[in-house]
């Protein structure tokens, strides 16, 4: 029988799983048994932060829209959730990621927007 020398093929698929955890502290980078459970568990791990990630930056666009409102026109709007309903009836589509920026760094064009809303509903009173 023919002796078969596997060298080169696992070296290879070795070096690649290594280079992937070369960040990882310890024995996590050396040893392939523990290399390849780390590196199934982080790929797991990315997969699972990006949607919580996701979720997180939705609620604090959020936080950040209904903190300018309540603060800066409570004549106007009283929360968050009326904001948006009127946003809705009006039809102005904007995200909750642009409405954040906009809250956060020009409040003079917030101040635009909300007048816009308040002309056009008490527009349709009279």
């Amino acid at each position: 029988m023919i002796r078969v020398i596997r060298g080169h093929t696992a070296r290879r698929r070795r070096k690649k799983i290594r280079l992937f955890a070369s960040t990882f502290r310890g024995a996590h980078s050396k040893l392939t048994r523990t290399t390849i459970q780390q590196k199934t568990r982080a790929l797991v791990s990315s997969c699972r932060d990006r949607v919580t990630q996701k979720r997180d930056f939705r609620r604090l666009w959020i936080t950040r829209i209904n903190a300018v409102t309540r603060f800066r026109n409570s004549n106007i709007f009283h929360s968050y959730s009326k904001l948006i309903h009127k946003l809705y009836k009006k039809q102005l589509f904007l995200n909750r990621k642009i409405l954040s920026q906009i809250a956060i760094s020009n409040k003079n064009y917030l101040d635009m927007i909300f007048k816009k809303i308040k002309s056009s509903t008490s527009n349709k009173r009279d």
